[in-house]
């Protein structure tokens, strides 16, 4: 046994010496895929981690710490009424309008705290999918046809694939629903009310907090709440300052040594940090910080040091894989943002080429290509733009918007982590053919 585990050992260390003897260093393409790899992780990290997963990771604590196991298993569980089960998980994308990174630690959570099967992979893929901002933002710059299409495929999608995961592992289901019915969730140490109060408060900081930027020459709501985002995001947090008093029961002293320690951070970030688009993420680290170090050291609620525990545990197992999959997703597929175009090991001129016209191999390559990628949230919709300008067919584009914001490779392995490889192939698989014959039925339409 002992010699097995050296040999491992030594196969590892072989491999990864080969790996770094063997760089293609004098290749042109490949440091500009290991630029795009490191510029890609760059971005994420200054993007998503800290506005996006940071805010994500403790509102999926909430989920495993503070909302009883019986509401979950009310509404998500494998025994709860189908119709009620689907709507609210198909629902729940366009209400919190997340992107397909943030949406992960929800799922966990829910996922976790007993929801069957099903509605869990409707909640999965609606979170990203159906957000009601991506619906708008596809209708005015691609049409209206693609973005009706795009909101009634992921809709759709979210239930059809949901129902088909729980039939395809029915007998797990089925054992999962028995061992519920022998459970008797205790009852939460406070009113519902106040617990899902505090939920959609943080679920609000986070909508906020990471809201797009208009289109160029828009005036409407969409832009007046952009120019005011971080008033509304400042004041949401103030909300919830009074309620981690008054319902968490934390130490009033501490929570405005908090907030007052955010405040600063946030007068000292616009007076010394030169970029602007990195100031927001001063206050907001400092707010995390000094969140954790309060629950860690509450001495007056296990469940508010649990809270942080178990935030922090959802952060450990997913930033590794994610970090994993987007380094890899950038040294592949290359890096998109921001105006940035930077070609991976893959060219971009053979998916370009690819998805033209309207064949089933063009809709599968859209799907499959857009499976692997990783789009931000609302990025996919200037990208399929430059594509369909480059001669993209519309079926095609359908298919990347159903496929793409879904999934990503730093999704899929998160998702492997969580439900198990069977799963997740299957879930994978429904995406990218479900996408497929949407997106060709829709280009013979269209």
């Amino acid at each position: 046994m002992e010699t097995t585990k050296e040999l491992k050992r030594l196969m590892w260390i072989v491999a990864v010496f080969a790996a770094v003897f063997f760089l293609p260093l004098e290749s042109r393409r490949f440091m500009v895929a290991a630029g795009a790899m490191f510029d890609l992780a760059r971005w994420y990290a200054r993007e998503h981690v800290v506005l996006c997963l940071l805010p994500a990771f403790f509102i999926a604590g909430v989920i495993s710490v503070f909302v009883s196991q019986g509401a979950v298993m009310r509404y998500f569980g494998a025994g709860a009424k189908k119709w009620l089960a689907y709507t609210v998980a198909a629902i729940s994308g366009g209400v919190l309008s997340v992107c397909s990174c943030t949406i992960l630690p929800l799922f966990t959570g829910i996922y976790r705290r007993g929801a069957g099967l099903g509605p869990a992979v409707a909640f999965l893929y609606s979170g990203p999918s159906v957000s009601i901002l991506s619906v708008i933002l596809t209708t005015r710059i691609l049409g209206i046809e693609l973005g009706m299409a795009r909101m009634a495929g992921a809709v759709a999608f979210s239930v059809i694939i949901g129902l088909v995961m729980s039939f395809i592992f029915r007998g797990e289901e089925k054992a999962k629903r028995e061992e519920q019915m022998n459970i008797v969730p205790p009852e939460g140490k406070r009113p519902m009310w106040q617990t899902a109060a505090f939920f959609f408060t943080l679920v609000l900081i986070l909508i906020f907090a990471n809201w797009g930027a208009p289109a160029a020459g828009d005036n409407g709501l969409w832009s007046r709440i952009f120019a005011y985002k971080w008033h509304i995001t400042a004041s949401l947090s103030l909300v919830m300052c009074l309620m981690l008093v008054k319902v968490l029961r934390l130490s009033a002293l501490w929570v405005a040594a908090g907030a007052m320690a955010t405040a600063l951070s946030a007068v000292l970030a616009g007076m010394f940090v030169a970029d602007s688009r990195l100031v927001p993420l001063v206050p907001v680290i400092t707010a995390v910080s000094a969140l954790s170090v309060i629950l860690l050291y509450d001495r007056r609620d296990d469940e508010n040091r649990e809270w942080a525990l178990a935030s922090w545990g959802f952060a450990r197992q997913i930033m590794p894989l994610l970090a994993v999959g987007v380094l890899t997703a950038g040294f592949l597929l290359g890096s998109m943002h921001d105006g940035t175009v930077i070609a991976g090991v893959i060219p971009d001129g053979w998916i370009a080429r690819a998805v033209g016209g309207n064949s089933l191999l063009s809709n599968f390559i859209a799907s499959f290509a857009g499976a692997f990628m990783y789009f931000a949230t609302l990025t996919e919709v200037p990208i399929i733009q430059g594509l369909l300008a480059s001669g993209m067919g519309k079926g095609p584009a359908l298919a990347l918007l159903l496929a793409g914001p879904s999934l990503s490779l730093p999704n899929i392995l998160v998702i492997r982590s969580v439900m198990g490889t069977a799963k997740t192939a299957v879930y994978v698989t429904l995406v990218v053919v479900m996408a497929t014959v949407s997106g060709f039925v829709f280009g013979m339409i269209c």
